[in-house]
């Protein structure tokens, strides 16, 4: 199938691992040129050095600084006149309660995955007007939906970049701009392993069985997604194949969600 993304030009937040490194590597193989942006240089560097045959364009930026997004948008438009396709995918997770957590965690996170959201739209949206149209995608999370205890800030955030996502899309739909979310369920990512193997660390039980039972305990398909099942979906989105798909979120979570949406 032929998605049509030769010579389209990319930008991906949060480009320098895991499901962000995996969709540049995915619209690559389509024909796009890539723009990765993440805070460390080093590893966007190593991303970029594992993509052949397209131009890739590196941006060191920390989205949660208020003037990041206009760089980003600056360097998009010095080195290719603008960008066709916005994948927000920069975040992170948390953990804490309700009732310890300070302002100031609840503003990073809002910063992370809500504002730089916002702040890259107001920066790249009008360009992709001005080339025609374009693609806008938001990589959310489950849990905006169902919830993790232990995660109540990352929970919120991601169901408000969810809300603004719908939002943006009825609002850019009339320039030929399509907006969408998708709501990953459990991916095989590098923070997973990190923790896993912490949490196991001195235990009888392996990092692998102990990600083993978390998958068994929530996903009918009792297993994790790779990055790159993931990124086969985000790439779908960004095509002339997916044209009518705008103003949605999408489940990638091998049947975790335990209600209809």
């Amino acid at each position: 199938m032929d998605l049509r993304l030769t010579n389209r030009v990319a930008v991906v937040t949060g480009g320098s691992a895991g499901i962000g490194a995996a969709i540049a590597r995915g619209l690559a193989a389509e024909g796009a040129h890539v723009v990765l942006v993440a805070r460390d240089a080093e590893r966007l560097d190593e991303v970029a050095a594992s993509i052949e045959g397209v131009r890739v364009l590196t941006v060191a930026a920390d989205l949660t600084e208020p003037d990041a997004a206009e760089r980003v948008a600056t360097a998009v438009e010095a080195e290719f006149g603008g960008a066709d396709i916005l994948i927000n995918n920069a975040g992170t997770g948390s953990e804490e309660t309700i009732l310890t957590a300070p302002d100031s965690r609840w503003q990073f996170f809002w910063e992370l995955h809500v504002m730089a959201a916002v702040r890259l739209a107001r920066s790249i949206a009008p360009g992709m007007k001005a080339r025609g149209g374009g693609v806008i995608l938001h990589n959310a999370s489950i849990c905006a939906t169902q919830p993790l205890g232990y995660e109540p800030i990352y929970n919120t955030t991601k169901a408000a970049l969810v809300m603004f996502s719908k939002c943006l899309a009825n609002e850019l739909i009339g320039d030929n701009i399509r907006v969408n979310a998708v709501n990953p369920g459990l991916v095989m990512t590098g923070d997973w392993i990190k923790t896993a193997k912490s949490l196991t660390e001195g235990a009888e039980q392996t990092w692998e069985q102990y990600l083993q039972k978390i998958a068994d305990d929530n996903a009918p398909i009792g297993r994790f997604a790779t990055p790159d099942e993931v990124a086969d979906f985000f790439v779908f989105l960004c095509s002339e194949r997916a044209a009518y798909s705008v103003g949605s979120t999408y489940y990638v979570d091998g049947g975790w969600l335990k209600v209809t949406t």
